[in-house]
């Protein structure tokens, strides 16, 4: 029978939402995780409190992964903590968030950086080159909904249907195989993203013998938007070769650019 109820099961997800308030460069989230599950053990230990202290410990091992990877994990550990016998528990609790962690941040990152941002971004993108002011709000909100709305739904995942997850991803590798179309589709929606959203055109037109030569025609007729995928490439590379630690500068700086260049009519 079932010691944890639901409202346990939302004190575990309420918890999990301020996790990070905990984080810390030695043990990352590691605290956040069993701060989130200390209501559960609380209700399995009852008056045990020598237990309740050591699977408090046990829960400080490392653990860190993505905040979906962590929910999974959270819900998972707590039904762990109800079903397996005590001789066991350090062991096999240890090993699954050990196990788990890596593969699961995986997973999230791929779903979320890849997949649910593009496309939310692609959207609200359009909205804006349309005049749409909302656009920006439109991705603020629904990446909010789907956020937070993914904390609850892999902390009950975890609970309720971690094990035979893990039982069947052992047999079919799911969580790779969903990682890798996870990353599919992120690379075509990144690349749509390019084509529709990235414009960028030269102006300058060249004379000839009374006859007009418009540049930005001829590089259509060869390959349509390759200034833009220039342009994508050319950043790219360079928040690769700084590792990201200058996106924000880059940002203004492509703002200000942009702004000259069409003053100046080069673009």
């Amino acid at each position: 029978m079932s010691v944890l109820n639901e409202k346990d099961i939302n004190q575990m997800i309420i918890r999990n939402n301020v996790a990070r308030l905990t984080y810390n460069f030695e043990t990352l989230q590691t605290v956040g995780i069993m701060r989130a599950l200390a209501p559960a053990l609380e209700k399995i230990y009852g008056d045990d409190k020598e237990g309740l202290a050591h699977a408090m410990n046990r829960h400080l091992n490392f653990c860190n992964s993505h905040v979906f990877g962590n929910a999974f994990i959270i819900g998972l550990s707590a039904a762990m903590e109800e079903t397996t016998p005590e001789e066991e528990k350090d062991n096999r609790i240890i090993s699954m968030k050990s196990g788990l962690m890596g593969p699961m941040a995986a997973l999230g990152d791929s779903m979320v950086k890849y997949v649910i941002v593009p496309i939310l971004g692609s959207i609200g993108a359009a909205m804006a080159l349309e005049g749409n002011a909302f656009g920006p709000i439109f991705m603020f909100i629904m990446y909010n909904i789907v956020n937070l709305g993914g904390r609850v739904l892999f902390v009950r995942l975890g609970y309720y249907k971690g094990m035979d997850f893990i039982l069947k991803n052992a047999k079919t590798n799911m969580l790779q195989r969903i990682t890798r179309m996870s990353n599919v589709i992120g690379c075509m929606v990144v690349g749509s993203m390019i084509s529709t959203t990235v414009k960028a055109s030269i102006k300058y037109v060249i004379a000839a013998g009374g006859n007009e030569i418009v540049i930005q025609d001829m590089i259509d007729k060869v390959a349509p938007n390759l200034l833009g995928l220039g342009i994508t490439f050319l950043i790219y590379h360079l928040l690769k070769k700084t590792e990201g630690k200058h996106a924000a500068l880059m940002i203004i700086a492509i703002m200000i650019i942009s702004v000259l260049c069409k003053f100046a009519g080069i673009l």
